[in-house]
């Protein structure tokens, strides 16, 4: 594989663990270990270890079973701004740790922005699915995150473009999905939906 590739396949990494890290190191370590992707590359075949795959798991459980809870789960994915992003580019670098320095560092400033803007984009989405008072919505939401994840995860080892492009315009779709929920809460709170309505 490339080192074009290489970061590409760094970036989708970084991409995933932007929406969710422990899911991305579980999904990433089980499916080297059940043999559905090939060795990982670099350093990130420490996460293919059993026991960073039961930790991973059970942070994984944790936070399912937090986000299930309106109020809190917006609490919880606000706190995770300052953990996912560091760890994205992390992981980023692992990736690419056998190629030279600067496509480390290269590695770790894309990886660790792109995982930015998608967590600020799940983050966004998130504030918004946490407005209704029931579990059932998040749950939904938790579930899509996790099928977004496992794809990412299994085929951008052997899809490394198609699914970071496909990666990249899901994000660009998320982002343009909740600005346009925000500007109709911003609405409905103004009262603007009434002047359409009567119109």
């Amino acid at each position: 594989m490339g080192t074009a590739a290489t970061i590409a396949q760094s970036l989708g990494v970084a991409f995933a663990a932007g929406i969710n890290l422990p899911a991305t190191v579980a999904v990433l370590g089980t499916a080297e270990r059940a043999g559905w992707i090939g060795p990982l590359p670099g350093v990130l075949q420490g996460v293919a270890n059993i026991w960073v795959i039961v930790l991973a798991t059970v942070l994984y459980a944790v936070e399912f079973l937090v986000t299930l809870v309106p109020g809190v789960a917006s609490i919880w994915e606000t706190a995770q701004s300052v953990i996912r992003p560091p760890a994205a580019a992390l992981l980023a670098v692992a990736t690419v740790a056998h190629l030279s320095p600067p496509v480390l560092i290269a590695a770790g400033l894309i990886g660790g922005g792109l995982a930015l803007t998608t967590h600020g984009a799940k983050l966004g989405l998130r504030y918004a699915v946490d407005a209704s008072p029931e579990p059932v919505t998040n749950g939904i939401a938790n579930i899509t995150e996790l099928a977004t994840i496992s794809s990412i995860a299994v085929f951008v080892w052997s899809h490394p473009f198609i699914t970071l492009s496909s990666a990249i315009l899901l994000l660009i779709l998320l982002i343009l999905l909740v600005h346009r929920i925000f500007k109709t809460i911003r609405s409905i709170f103004r009262g603007e939906w009434r002047k359409g309505v009567a119109a």
